[in-house]
């Protein structure tokens, strides 16, 4: 009877493996990119949500300091194009060109980030387990198999360290109804085998990785 879920575990492996694979390139410095024009932008739409640095002005919206600045831009693409829902990002970024877009990235990868404290230790803890050594039991692949185990991500898989834990929790329910589906299949499956209990776990266990 123990035979299955570690069957359902190394299939849920491999998948994740080669998902990641097809994800991961080698990280690139920034490009040289107009930071003048980004902050304006910051400043004229960006801010209200995002903070003025960057750091999220409510627990409903990412932290986008230090995010990579690929993944930034692949995600206001996104948005742009319909490909990821948000009726307001999309009129946020309608009329922003591409350069523009990768500026935005690399302005934002470019603010300090600041890991949060764990308000309760036991439940961050568990988060602990399942985001290095995931769950065996049901199937659930460690987080750090893709994002790293400091949460820093690639050029396009996103830096998870320090994120908003409410935006976390909301992102993996999002990714388990397929009401996010503009990034790869790899997040579908994992979210769908996530329990309350864990998705608040790992949520709190990120938000303290520096």
């Amino acid at each position: 009877m123990w035979e299955e879920p570690f069957r359902n575990l190394k299939a849920s492996a491999l998948s994740l493996f080669l998902g990641c694979m097809s994800l991961s390139a080698i990280a690139a410095d920034p490009p040289a990119v107009d930071l003048a024009r980004a902050e304006e932008i910051h400043l004229g739409r960006c801010f209200m949500c995002h903070g003025a640095e960057g750091e999220s002005s409510t627990p409903l919206y990412p932290r986008l300091a230090g995010q990579h600045y690929q993944y930034v831009a692949k995600q206001l693409g996104d948005f742009k194009s319909g490909r990821r829902e948000s009726d307001t990002m999309s009129s946020m970024v309608q009329d922003l060109s591409e350069d523009e877009m990768i500026a935005l990235g690399v302005f934002f990868e470019k603010k300090p980030t600041k890991p949060g404290q764990a308000r309760d230790p036991e439940l961050a803890a568990v988060g602990r387990f399942v985001f290095h050594r995931g769950n065996e039991y049901s199937g659930v692949a460690a987080c750090a198999s893709c994002h790293g185990e400091d949460g820093r991500g690639t050029d396009q898989l996103p830096r998870l360290a320090s994120q908003i834990p409410r935006y976390i929790e909301n992102q993996l329910k999002s990714f388990n109804s397929r009401q996010r589906t503009n990034d790869n299949e790899v997040m579908h499956v994992i979210a769908s085998r996530l329990t309350e209990l864990e998705i608040k776990a790992v949520a709190a266990y990120i938000n303290t990785l520096e």
